[in-house]
């Protein structure tokens, strides 16, 4: 079976970096650093969590805490014992065009009991975060990487996206159709190709996929292949090649396809990006 979470890893990179780990004391506010995403692991310890104005989230056992993007809240623990946490920053490459960001809720919590295939890397990053060797930094950032591939797999075994592409993935054969556009954005799919990828009819496929990812398969491709486009226009890569690599005719299709998904010209567009985040 092809590897679903491959494609998007290799186009679209995330980079955690560990910021804490120990006790988190007294009232903190956090997530307010624009472009970036937060996972917490909370080991041991009460944590209310707050988010404006709402109800706060008690928090009693140990529980993974993940935000895509930037939510403001406020963790508030006991002012004297706090709470046993470990927290990392998460830098999705491309922001708000990083596919596995925009499918993702605001925020995540699971208790660590139900990620059972994470415990041994858990007990590694407990044992890291509590000790002082050399590489420590390094060894954290590579398991809360890893950490997060285990969570987008729990969360679509669980079936816990209701809608969009994470919920295409997790569908046992919408996901073959979804994993074939990701793998092999230049081909020109046609409704009757990706049916057949999914082991469908025509009309129950496009039926079934509009319900469970939101839009129809020909809007799904172009937003994928519109992405990729949007990383190599910032990486400066040529548009004949761009629109070669993504699957369009020619550059000036390309142009239009990316003005009408962006409102701005791939050159314009280009410089108005203060900073394509993540790796390349």
């Amino acid at each position: 079976m092809a590897d679903r979470l491959a494609a998007l890893f290799t186009h679209f990179a995330v980079t955690p970096r560990t910021f804490h780990s120990g006790p988190l004391c007294g009232i903190n506010s956090l997530g307010t650093e624009e472009g970036l995403g937060q996972l917490h692991v909370v080991r041991e310890g009460q944590v209310d969590v707050f988010h404006g104005t709402s109800a706060p989230v008690r928090i009693t056992v140990p529980t993974l805490l993940l935000y895509p993007r930037p939510v403001p809240r406020r963790f508030v623990t006991d002012a004297t014992v706090g709470a046993d946490m470990v927290c990392a920053d998460l830098r999705f490459e491309g922001g708000a065009v990083n596919p596995v960001q925009a499918a993702l809720p605001d925020h995540v919590f699971i208790p660590l009991e139900r990620l059972a295939d994470s415990q041994p890397v858990l007990a590694l990053l407990f044992a890291e975060a509590s000790s002082d060797k050399c590489g420590r930094q390094t060894l954290l950032d590579s398991l809360f990487e890893v950490l997060l591939v285990q969570v987008l797999r729990e969360l679509m075994a669980q079936g816990q996206i209701g809608s969009g592409m994470l919920a295409g993935m997790a569908h046992p054969k919408l996901r073959k159709a979804v994993t074939a556009m990701h793998d092999e954005p230049a081909h020109p799919w046609s409704l009757e190709e990706l049916a057949e990828q999914a082991g469908m009819s025509r009309t129950a496929f496009a039926s079934r996929f509009k319900e469970v990812v939101g839009v129809t398969p020909g809007q799904y491709l172009q937003s994928w292949r519109l992405g990729l486009a949007q990383k190599r226009v910032y990486q400066g890569m040529p548009m004949h090649l761009v629109a070669e690599e993504v699957g369009y005719a020619d550059d000036a299709a390309l142009s239009r396809a990316f003005k009408a998904h962006t409102g701005l010209s791939p050159r314009d567009w280009r410089k108005r990006q203060p900073h394509w985040t993540g790796r390349s």
